[in-house]
């Protein structure tokens, strides 16, 4: 039984069967449970970091050894029981007889994955591992962070790599394993910048120092001060191990004898003995730290766990209690239960044309958002009346010149005033027309909405029940278009048979007598002609327009 299990056994117990017991129900399948997730930067020594604390033995090399991301799950079997493995990706699924096959099918599903040259995938290879000496635990490892791209690789490689990374490490349950070789400068580390984004606290980070036999002599005091977390601080600091290298591997040196070289290795060594003496070096060291790390991580992220599951649960129910019951198997009964829901859509459906509370529940606010489309209309008829009235004393003059026939001073050309009403006129027929279709829009949605809401559980009814709506819609829109045309056509027509014309009329004259002549209009015959013209104009276009805006009385 490795190091980490035996803290598992010893002392996160609790915590970790109510995790399994959760995993048993397929919680997993709609929340993230607590995970250890080991990032780093290219040939950092992250799969060697998680061959140790798993005991599971991993592809290595270098290069991308790590092609996509790995989930390990451990589940741990009572004594006596045999051994298990399944490596699942896609469509496929294998279960695997001994744990000397893990290496070899990892490397296959790899290649299978992402053919055989140099390029990564999002596709997730799940390994699943039930034995008497493993944890329950879930270990991911990601591919590392390279920064150029090799020939055979994408050119956007390492943007590949980021973004894979940060899919696993942004989520609160994931603890993450910055793992950092001793003979590169940390300030440089991709990967624990990474991690700092996405926990600027450090409350799920540890950084983990890889490779101490390699820093060059001199240095070693520099190794010693950033694991005394006194260059970049984390709050959960730093440890150092000294994991089984190539040659070792060469050797077919075994993990256990590789944790006593390393143990010898900190002992013996001037300046990383008081390391070892700290209990902040090897890899036993490591797994009990991040044993007590995860199981206060596990402890934070129930609270969270028990909120989610609620929400969830609640979410279930609504829904159950939207079917129903169900159709009844009885072919007669089946059809008189049809009859009754669409009867009650078909209800809710006049119910919420009249703005009164449907049966189904479903809360409809489609008189607020029609009267805000109301509004917006109104506002642009503002904006029209007030643009007539800015505009008319420029442009009376100019249709004047353009139209004016024979007639004496003082008479009104009537091609001039008619020309200039049918000119504004046609200025709101277009907006009025699209005005029109964004009504006929969110009607259609509200329906639709109302579809899904009355009918859920029946999704062959609810698209049948769309169609017929779309269909009435796009009727219905075509002709309400050509009564809406129609109506501004007969508004060219320059003709009104009620005396709001002739009082405005007669208003703005008896006015005009009061006021100062126009600056724009002179005291000769033409001038008198244009001002006689501003009148006719004003007071017809309030005719026109509804309730008689006051924007065309300025």
């Amino acid at each position: 039984m490795n190091s980490l299990n035996q803290q598992y056994e010893e002392k996160v117990r609790p915590c970790i069967d109510l995790i399994d017991k959760l995993r048993s129900l397929g919680v997993e399948k709609d929340l993230a449970l607590p995970a250890i997730a080991v990032i780093g930067d290219q040939s950092s020594g992250k799969s060697s970091v998680l061959e140790a604390l798993s005991g599971v033995a991993l592809p290595r090399g270098v290069g991308i050894v790590t092609r996509c991301p790995l989930e390990l799950k451990m589940t741990r079997k009572k004594k006596g029981e045999a051994w298990y493995g399944k490596i699942s990706y896609r469509d496929y699924n294998e279960e695997l007889k001994k744990p000397s096959l893990v290496e070899k099918k990892i490397r296959e599903a790899q290649d299978k994955l992402v053919g055989n040259g140099t390029g990564i995938s999002n596709d997730l290879i799940s390994l699943e591992i039930a034995s008497p000496d493993v944890p329950d635990l879930t270990l991911i490892d990601l591919p590392g962070i390279t920064r150029v791209a090799v020939s055979g690789q994408s050119e956007d490689i390492g943007e590949q790599i980021k973004r894979l990374i940060q899919n696993n490490i942004r989520k609160q349950e994931t603890i993450s394993l910055v793992v950092v070789p001793c003979n590169v400068d940390i300030a440089t580390t991709e990967a624990l910048r990474m991690a700092q984004q996405v926990d600027p606290e450090g409350e799920r980070t540890l950084g983990v120092l890889t490779k101490p036999d390699l820093v060059d002599k001199g240095t070693e005091e520099n190794v010693v001060k950033i694991v005394h977390n006194e260059v970049i601080p984390l709050k959960k600091g730093y440890m150092v191990v000294k994991c089984r290298g190539q040659k070792e591997i060469t050797e077919k040196v075994s993990l256990s004898e590789a944790l006593k070289n390393e143990e010898a290795f900190f002992k013996e060594h001037a300046h990383f003995q008081t390391l070892f003496d700290e209990g902040q070096a090897t890899v036993p060291k490591l797994a009990e730290k991040l044993t007590l790390e995860l199981v206060h991580h596990i402890q934070k992220s129930l609270p969270r766990l028990d909120e989610q599951i609620q929400k969830k649960l609640k979410q279930t129910r609504a829904n159950l209690d939207k079917l129903s019951n169900g159709p009844p198997s009885d072919a007669i009964e089946r059809l008189g239960f049809l009859i009754d829901r669409v009867s009650a859509f078909t209800q809710d459906a006049i119910s919420l044309t009249k703005g009164e509370e449907l049966k189904c529940g479903y809360k409809s606010s489609i008189f607020s958002l029609l009267r805000g489309q109301f509004a917006v209309w109104r506002e642009a008829i503002e904006t029209s009346g007030t643009n007539f009235n800015w505009n008319i004393q420029r442009e009376v003059s100019q249709y004047e010149r353009k139209y004016r026939g024979r007639e004496l001073p003082g008479f009104i050309n009537y091609k001039t005033f008619e020309a200039m009403i049918q000119e504004q006129i046609k200025q709101l027929e277009e907006p009025a027309v699209q005005k029109l279709k964004d009504v006929s829009e969110l009607v259609k949605k509200e329906l639709f909405e109302l579809a899904q809401s009355s009918l859920v559980g029946f999704p062959n009814l609810i698209r049948t029940a769309m169609l017929k709506i779309e269909d009435i819609r796009t009727k219905r829109e075509a002709e309400a278009e050509a009564i809406l045309r129609m109506q501004f056509q007969m508004e060219l027509i320059v003709y009104t048979q009620d005396t709001t014309y002739s009082q405005m009329l007669a208003k703005r004259k008896r006015e005009d007598k009061e006021e100062a002549v126009n600056s724009l209009v002179n005291n000769n015959s033409s001038g008198a002609t244009l001002k006689e013209m501003l009148k006719h104009l004003k007071s017809y276009y309030q005719d026109f327009r509804p309730e008689g805006h006051p924007a065309c009385d300025r």
